[in-house]
């Protein structure tokens, strides 16, 4: 029998011909209330690091986000931001109660789908359902608390927010035209009979590896220059001096700030950056012009989409990240590339519905093509390895499945003996954690890809959970 497509890129990475497996959804749902951010006395990770937190203060030890990619060690990260107008944050993170508050222990309070997914992650689809009103962080936690054991939990389609088709769905789609060149579609649906407005804020940032030790490098990313017509590029520099490129068309604004924590509001403290990690929250919620760096530098920026969505219809963004110094042009690509693009093309231009005329750009009708291409072969290749003799929708829950357990692996890093003692740059953590929880882990030194039973509610590290 001969290979299909992602056989053959599976044998690439197995030879370490091609690192087809570098870029994938290893970014957590939730970083906030871990253990791994808990440096408090008694062990209380919940109340150490809550979630009322996590858009001004960084992590020490990975991120978060909404349907997040990263490379194998998280140097660099990409993910969905979301605002609708009317919440008092950017819906960056999966909201959820912690263990000390859900009358079931801890419970994410979100609805999101792994759609798809292959092994080598060369295509990969993801669901978020996002209210059109305020989103019910308040209600959902003092009900949670109002509750006991014998009721059921309160979950968000209980708040009401979904009434009326009141929400956005937004699929978030990603190819690899090659291994470290990834295309990215938006897709965002108004479910409602009304317009509503939506901001899409596509988002890429570097984990932050340099405050926790003296002198440590700094990465920086910026604004590029682009001869292209309705082409914005953020440009990164990582601490190897890789560089790679984030091509986002038709963006509003790039926006850029500091992945470093807003120590002035959190502690009272002095920030080292005038644009902390919640400068592009401030400017987008608050309106604060001051809060993100007018230089268009950082190491974390943002593509501003600002949207009217008319009823019942949908938008769509073309993003692309890749290393710049690929042996290819930007837009160059494969024959076989180019033959699915040109019948996509000849395609769309025949069809009356105005959103393909976006298709005759050059950049966009790259990616579909590309997008086109990896989701036959995934087709191919599921269909393979999926018993013939089952139902269309039988087929389509064990597809989703599998896209779960791809979606579900996570950079897990953790150095135990750093995490008791502290870091050099940081005054030295409470004496009592050198004999609480973990004190006999000092052997583990993890900062890889793991595969996780659930990417939100994983607090510890744990043998049982990773057997």
């Amino acid at each position: 029998m001969t290979e299909n497509a992602e056989e053959k890129r599976l044998e690439e990475a197995r030879k370490k011909e091609k690192d087809w497996k570098k870029w994938g959804g290893y970014v957590a749902e939730r970083a906030w209330g871990t253990v791994r951010e808990d440096y408090s006395p008694d062990g209380a990770a919940w109340d150490y690091f809550p979630f009322e937190q996590a858009t001004s203060k960084t992590y020490r030890w990975n991120e978060d986000g909404l349907a997040g990619i990263c490379d194998r060690k998280q140097n660099i990260c990409f993910a969905l931001s979301l605002w609708n107008g009317r919440d008092e944050i950017l819906k960056e993170r999966l909201y959820g109660v912690g263990g000390n508050q859900g009358n079931h222990g801890e419970d994410v309070k979100e609805y999101y789908f792994y759609l798809d997914n292959t092994p080598t992650h060369s295509y990969m689809k993801f669901l978020y359902k996002y209210p059109q009103t305020a989103f019910p962080y308040e209600l959902l936690k003092q009900e949670t608390l109002r509750r006991d054991k014998t009721q059921p939990e309160f979950e968000l389609m209980d708040t009401g927010v979904f009434d009326e088709n009141k929400y956005f769905d937004v699929f978030v789609e990603y190819a690899k035209a090659d291994a470290e060149d990834v295309c990215i579609k938006i897709t965002a649906f108004n479910r409602s009979g009304e317009s509503a407005p939506l901001h899409i804020l596509p988002t890429v940032w570097f984990r932050d590896t340099w405050s926790w030790q003296e002198n440590s490098p700094k990465p920086m990313l910026n604004k590029a220059a682009t001869g292209a017509e309705n082409l914005s590029v953020v440009e990164l520099t990582d601490q190897n001096s890789e560089t790679y490129k984030l091509f986002c068309q038709g963006s509003s604004q790039l926006l850029f700030c500091e992945n470093e924590t807003n120590f002035r509001k959190i502690y009272g403290g002095e920030n080292k950056s005038a644009f902390a990690k919640d400068g592009i929250n401030d400017f987008v919620v608050t309106g604060d012009h001051q809060a993100v760096n007018p230089q268009q530098t950082g190491t974390k920026a943002a593509a501003h989409y600002v949207l009217e969505m008319s009823a019942n219809a949908s938008e769509t963004i073309y993003l692309r990240l890749r290393k710049e110094d690929l042996n290819r042009g930007d837009a160059e690509m494969r024959r076989e590339d180019l033959d699915e693009e040109k019948k996509i093309i000849e395609k769309t231009s025949a069809s009356p519905h105005p959103a393909v005329e976006i298709s005759h750009d050059k950049f966009i009708a790259d990616c579909e093509a590309i997008f086109e291409q990896r989701k036959a072969e995934a087709d191919e290749f599921y269909a393979e390895i999926i018993p013939v003799n089952l139902s269309a929708d039988e087929k389509n829950v064990m597809r989703q499945s599998l896209a779960g357990m791809l979606w579900s692996k996570q950079f897990y890093n953790y150095v135990v003996k750093d995490w008791l003692e502290g870091d050099e740059a940081f005054p030295p953590p409470p004496k009592e954690r050198l004999k609480g929880r973990n004190k006999d882990w000092k052997h583990l030194y993890n900062d890889d890809i793991i595969s996780m039973p659930d990417k939100w509610e994983y607090p510890w590290y744990a043998a049982w959970d990773l057997a």
